[in-house]
């Protein structure tokens, strides 16, 4: 199965990086699930966080940067019906589809750079596990920012973020990468986003390696206007 387009729409140099990306991550994915230190066969903590944010199998979830991640899966397994994975990668998303097998015709798949991504609809619960720390820039933030702000719903829209600890590895992949404690991430979504659940993950890469992660959930505020 071959992910659908999204129509993305942006400038010449957003998207000449774009394509760029593309290509090195399908290269860290064509290496295989192993090779990948970030790599998990179960996605435990995430769905530890949709579970202690009260999230439901009717909510409607985008996973952003989710690749090969087993997590559609797994919702699909609890009842989630509504699921769109967003990532630049077809090889990465084809891993996954190939696990569902026929179960990948009931998540929609989106190619895209989530600094570029133009939503179409809006979703309840965007997840996202280890993309946000390989925004380095304040363009790359700043772009990031307004992708979850035009996706997500106004009045009940929960936000689940999982980056690195601050005594995590600086790098991933061969590229480098900011690092957050659960304060650091709640400055960053701003006073909009009010946290709501967050943890400290003590990932096990496929070499043995520990790597900290944090993980923070958000509850978008109610607009004051």
């Amino acid at each position: 199965m071959v992910p659908r387009s999204n129509g993305d729409v942006a400038d010449d140099g957003l998207m000449e990086t774009a394509a760029g990306q593309a290509e090195h991550w399908d290269d860290v994915y064509g290496h295989g699930d192993t090779t990948r230190s970030w790599f998990q066969a179960q996605a435990g903590w995430s769905l530890r966080m949709f579970a202690g944010a009260g999230i439901g199998a009717a909510d409607s979830v985008i996973d952003v940067g989710g690749g090969s991640s087993p997590l559609a899966a797994a919702l699909l397994a609890r009842g989630h019906s509504d699921i769109t994975v967003l990532d630049v990668s077809v090889v990465g998303m084809r891993v996954a589809q190939q696990r569902l097998g026929t179960a990948a015709q009931r998540v929609q798949w989106l190619v895209g750079d989530v600094r570029t991504w133009r939503p179409q609809r809006r979703y309840v619960v965007w997840h996202d596990r280890a993309l946000y720390h390989f925004m380095t820039s304040d363009q790359d933030r700043e772009a990031y920012l307004q992708a979850l702000e035009s996706a997500t719903s106004r009045e009940d829209a929960i936000c689940i973020l999982a980056t690195f600890a601050p005594d995590g590895p600086p790098r991933c992949s061969g590229l480098p990468v900011v690092r957050y404690g659960g304060a650091e991430l709640a400055s960053a979504l701003g006073p909009s986003w009010q946290m709501i659940d967050e943890g400290r993950e003590p990932h096990r890469t496929p070499s043995g390696a520990i790597q900290p992660f944090t993980w923070a959930a958000f509850r978008r505020q109610p607009s004051s206007a």
